[in-house]
């Protein structure tokens, strides 16, 4: 494995992206729907550092959505959990460790969609745009990285390697 983003920079780059967040969703009481297990990880980072008054409104859940075998996409998206907390008429960020074809976050995108929130937008650790497959826009995004295979920060390869606290590309 080769390091592409030490532990100090993916902490550094959440706290700008928590500073972000916290200025546009400021007064509101935002639903932070998770990807599992991938964003697992961001998410929580992300929510240690959003301001208490933020914390006291908001609220998350996760939803769990399947579409690779090891390193390869099966090119097909399952729901494997569903979300417990309504949606209708809540401000929602959808968070995913990682945008790579596009597949699993425009999938959820479409699932939360049809349950009428009030506003949707999208929040990713790393954003793999030269694999994209569908059309979408990423609204809040952490780092922009080459079409290699990562891990760590919540991404793994069968199962392994996903409690890592840096990112890096398995080689």
């Amino acid at each position: 494995m080769k390091v592409l983003i030490d532990r100090s920079e993916v902490d550094r780059r959440i706290g700008e992206m928590a500073r972000e967040i916290a200025t546009d969703y400021a007064g509101s009481a935002p639903l932070l729907i998770g990807i599992l297990n991938g964003a697992a990880q961001f998410m929580m980072a992300l929510l240690d550092r959003l301001p208490n008054e933020m914390l006291e409104q908001l609220d998350y859940d996760f939803v769990d959505v399947s579409s690779y075998r090891g390193s390869e996409s099966t090119g097909r998206v399952e729901l494997t959990k569903d979300l417990v907390v309504a949606v209708e008429g809540r401000e929602v960020l959808v968070v995913d460790g990682i945008v790579d074809t596009g597949r699993s976050l425009a999938f959820v995108m479409e699932l939360v969609r049809g349950r009428r929130p009030r506003s949707l937008k999208t929040c990713t650790l790393l954003d793999k745009s030269a694999r994209r497959s569908v059309p979408l826009v990423v609204d809040y995004r952490g780092f922009e990285i080459e079409d290699v295979f990562v891990v760590g920060y919540g991404m793994d390869y069968d199962q392994r390697y996903r409690a890592l606290r840096h990112i890096a590309a398995i080689e």
